[in-house]
C-alpha cells in the first residue's frame, strides 16, 4: 500500500505548522499528534482538551487563552466579541477552517454563533501564523483566531460514523445535535452535522438599590433559538487534498439591553434581531514536485440581520426596524517555492468583493473591491530561524451617491520574524518578531447614514514581542511534561477611530482621533502527570496589561487605562482522568479595571472570578459508547458583570449525554 501523504521530519527545529498530520492509505488511516516550533506565539485548545471545558461556544473557549479580553453581553444568546492584547475587536482575523469570516459592515464577529460541537481544535496566533504557504489574508490581522473542524476518521472497516448528543440545564435551554460521517472511498469522505439550541436567558442577578441594600431581579427577554447545519466532503489528492463546506445559520434573539442599577424594572427592553448566515467554501492544496505547491481558496458568503427596537417599551431608545444583507466573493491562489531544504518562499494574492444593503433613507449602497497581495519567506538553519513577509493591500469602494465614496487605499505592510534555539538537546527556543498592519474602516464607519466620515483614514498598530517557549519531556516520574511559554510585548495603535456627538445628540459621526500604547506579558504554563492510574494535566495562562490613552496631553484623562482593560487576568484548567471517569476543574480570574476612559472612582469595576465544575463518565453500550457529563458553572454564584450593567448568570447547572456508533 502507497500513502498518499507522508509524515514531516519531527525534528526539533521542524517549522512545520500543521497540528495533525494523516497518512491515508487504501483501508487503513494512522494518526499522530506533532507539536510544531513555536516561532510565532501560539495557544491551541484542541481535541479532548476542548471537549472537557464548561463552554458552550468557541467564545467561551478563548476565555482560556492569555492575552484576550471578552466583550460579553451575558447570558448564551448575548453578543460575545474578541479583543486580542488590547487593539480592539476590528483587528482580531477570525478563520473557519482556513479561510477568514468576514463582517465588512462593522468588522466584529459574533464567536457565540459558533459550537464546539463540530470542532476540532481552536488556535489564537499573534502576529501572524509561522508557515510560509497561506492566503495573503493570513497575514492581514494583527491577531487571529483559527477555528478547525473535525475531519471524519473511520476505524477497521467502517464506512459509517454516527453521533447524537443531547445538552440540557437551566435557563430551560435543550441542545440536541447530530452528526455522519460517510466514508465513499479510501480518499473521498462526507461530515454533516446539525444542531439546534433553545435557551430562554432567564436568570437572576442582585444589584444595589440608591438605598444601599440588595434585591434580586430576573434577566428578560435574552431568549436565543437557532439552528445550526454544516456539510463536508474530504478528499485526498496523490499528492495533496481537498475540501468543500457549506454552512448555515438561522437565529432569533432577544437583546435585554443594560440593567438600570437605580431602578431595573423601570425601563422594558425588548429589542429584538434576527439573523441568518450562510456560507459555501473549499480549498485544494497539491505539490507538483518538490519544489512547487499551490493553495487554492474560495468563498462565497450571504449574510441577513433584522434588528427591531421600539420605544413604546423602553423610552430611552429610537424607533428602529432595519434589515441588512451583506455579500461576500471571496478568490485566493498562494504559491509555495522551496528553492533549498533551508529556504522557501511564498507568493499569494487574494480577491475579496464585498457589499452592503440596507433599508435605510438615503443609505450610500456600498461595495468593496481589495486586493491583497503577499510575499513570504523563510531561512532555516540548524540554530536560527528568520521569515519575513511584505503585504500590500489595495481598496476600492464605489456607491449609488456620486462622489460619495472613500478615496482608494494602497498601503504595504512588513512583518519580521526570528527564532533562535541555543542548545541541541534541550527544547528551549527564543523568538521576536515585529508587525505593522492596518485595520481598513468598516463600511459602517464610512458610510453609515449622518454618521459614516468617507474621509477616515485606516486604524494602524505596531507590534514587538519577545518571548521563549521551553518543553521538556520525563521517563520514570509523576510529572511527564513540561510546557512553558512566555512573552512580552508592546503595542502602538495610531488614528484610532472613534465616534464622537454633533450638534445633534442623536447623529455622531467617526472620527481619526487616538493614540494607545499596550505594554503586557503574556504567560502559558502546561504540566502533564501520571500517578498509576491516574492522569493529571495542568493549565495556567497569566496576563499583565498596560493600555494607556496617549492622545491628548492636555486631557485630564491622559495616560489612563483604556476602558475594560485589566491590569491582571488568569485562567487554569485542571484534569483528571481514571479509567472512565474524567473530572475537570476550571477558573478564570479578570482584575480590576475601569469601565470609561476616566479612571475615577465612580468608573472603577470590580475584580471578578468564576469557577467550573465537570465530572463524566464513559460507558460501552452493546455497539454504542455512551459519555454521561454533568456541569456546574459558576460554583460560588459570583455576581459580575463583563460589560457595565450586563449582568452575567449566577450559579447554573447542565447535563450532556453523547451516543457515539
Amino acid at each position: 500500500m502507497t500513502p498518499t501523504y507522508s509524515f514531516p521530519k519531527t525534528t526539533k527545529n521542524h517549522t512545520n505548522t500543521i497540528q495533525k498530520d494523516t497518512i491515508h492509505f487504501n483501508d487503513v488511516t494512522i494518526q499522530g499528534k506533532y507539536t510544531p516550533s513555536k516561532i510565532i506565539p501560539v495557544q491551541t485548545l484542541e481535541g479532548v482538551d476542548l471537549e472537557r471545558l464548561s463552554v458552550v461556544s468557541v467564545a467561551d473557549a478563548v476565555r482560556y487563552f492569555s492575552g484576550v479580553q471578552i466583550k460579553d453581553y451575558g447570558g448564551i444568546g448575548g453578543l460575545k466579541t474578541v479583543n486580542i492584547r488590547s487593539m480592539g475587536t476590528n483587528h482580531v482575523g477570525v478563520f473557519y477552517d482556513g479561510i477568514q469570516l468576514g463582517n465588512a459592515q462593522n468588522g466584529q464577529i459574533d464567536l457565540g454563533r459558533f459550537s464546539l460541537d463540530n470542532m476540532e481544535a481552536v488556535s489564537l496566533y499573534n502576529g501572524q501564523k509561522s508557515a510560509v504557504l497561506q492566503p495573503a489574508k493570513d497575514y492581514a490581522s494583527a491577531g487571529s483566531i483559527y477555528m478547525k473542524t473535525k475531519t471524519p476518521t473511520f476505524k477497521d472497516n467502517k464506512t459509517n460514523n454516527y453521533k447524537a448528543t443531547l445538552k440540557g440545564g437551566s435557563f430551560e435551554t435543550i441542545n440536541p445535535s447530530l452528526t455522519w460521517e460517510h466514508k465513499f472511498k479510501s480518499n473521498i469522505k462526507t461530515a454533516i452535522n446539525a444542531e439546534y439550541l433553545y435557551t430562554s436567558g432567564k436568570y437572576k442577578f442582585t444589584y444595589a438599590k440608591k438605598n444601599g441594600y440588595d434585591t434580586t431581579e430576573v434577566r428578560k427577554n435574552g431568549d436565543l433559538e437557532a439552528i445550526r447545519a454544516e456539510a463536508g466532503i474530504f478528499g485526498q489528492l496523490k499528492n495533496g487534498e481537498w475540501k468543500a463546506k457549506a454552512y448555515f445559520y438561522n437565529s432569533e434573539r432577544g437583546y435585554p439591553g443594560a440593567s438600570v442599577r437605580e431602578e431595573p424594572g423601570k425601563y422594558k427592553h425588548e429589542d429584538r434581531q434576527w439573523d441568518r448566515n450562510f456560507f459555501v467554501q473549499s480549498s485544494l492544496r497539491n505539490s507538483f514536485g518538490k519544489n512547487y505547491t499551490m493553495l487554492l481558496n474560495a468563498k462565497y458568503s450571504n449574510d441577513y440581520l433584522h434588528y427591531v427596537s421600539d420605544p413604546r417599551l423602553d423610552v430611552t431608545t429610537m424607533y428602529v426596524n432595519n434589515t441588512y444583507l451583506q455579500q461576500e466573493c471571496y478568490f485566493s491562489v498562494a504559491n509555495e517555492f522551496n528553492f533549498f531544504e533551508w529556504w522557501n518562499a511564498n507568493l499569494a494574492v487574494d480577491y475579496q468583493w464585498n457589499t452592503l444593503d440596507a433599508d435605510l433613507i438615503d443609505f450610500a449602497y456600498p461595495q468593496r473591491n481589495t486586493i491583497l497581495s503577499a510575499f513570504a519567506t523563510s531561512f532555516r538553519f540548524e540554530k536560527v530561524k528568520v521569515q519575513g513577509s511584505v503585504l500590500h493591500t489595495f481598496v476600492h469602494d464605489n456607491t449609488k451617491a456620486v462622489g460619495g465614496a472613500a478615496e482608494n487605499k494602497s498601503i504595504f505592510t512588513p512583518t519580521l520574524v526570528a527564532s533562535y534555539s541555543p542548545f541541541n538537546e534541550i527544547d528551549l527556543d527564543f523568538r521576536a518578531f515585529y508587525k505593522r498592519i492596518f485595520r481598513m474602516p468598516t463600511l459602517n464607519d464610512l458610510y453609515y447614514t449622518f454618521i459614516g466620515n468617507k474621509y477616515l483614514d485606516p486604524e494602524y498598530t505596531n507590534q514587538y514581542n519577545l518571548g521563549f517557549t521551553y518543553i521538556k519531556d520525563f521517563e520514570n516520574v509523576w510529572l511527564k511534561k513540561i510546557d512553558i511559554q512566555i512573552d512580552g510585548y508592546f503595542n502602538q495603535i495610531d488614528d484610532k477611530i472613534i465616534a464622537m456627538p454633533t450638534s445633534n445628540q442623536f447623529q455622531w459621526t467617526m472620527i481619526n482621533l487616538g493614540y494607545v500604547e499596550i505594554r503586557g506579558i503574556d504567560v502559558a504554563l502546561q504540566f502533564s502527570w501520571k500517578i498509576g492510574e491516574v492522569g493529571l494535566g495542568t493549565r495556567v495562562n497569566y496576563t499583565y496589561q498596560k493600555a494607556q490613552d496617549f492622545t491628548n496631553p492636555e486631557d485630564e484623562w491622559y495616560g489612563g487605562q483604556i476602558p475594560y482593560i485589566p491590569w491582571h487576568s488568569a485562567s487554569s484548567v485542571i484534569n483528571v482522568q481514571y479509567k472512565n471517569w474524567d473530572m475537570n476543574y476550571s477558573f478564570i480570574y479578570t482584575g480590576e479595571r475601569y469601565e470609561s476612559r476616566a479612571n475615577i472612582i465612580e468608573n472603577y469595576a470590580q475584580p471578578w472570578y468564576t469557577h467550573d465544575l465537570s465530572l463524566s463518565k464513559k460507558f460501552e453500550w452493546e455497539k454504542a459508547d455512551l459519555k454521561i457529563t454533568a456541569e456546574i458553572n459558576n460554583i460560588f454564584d459570583q455576581q459580575y458583570e463583563v460589560v457595565q450593567c450586563y449582568p452575567m448568570p449566577g450559579t447554573n447547572f447542565k447535563l450532556r449525554a453523547t451516543v457515539t456508533l
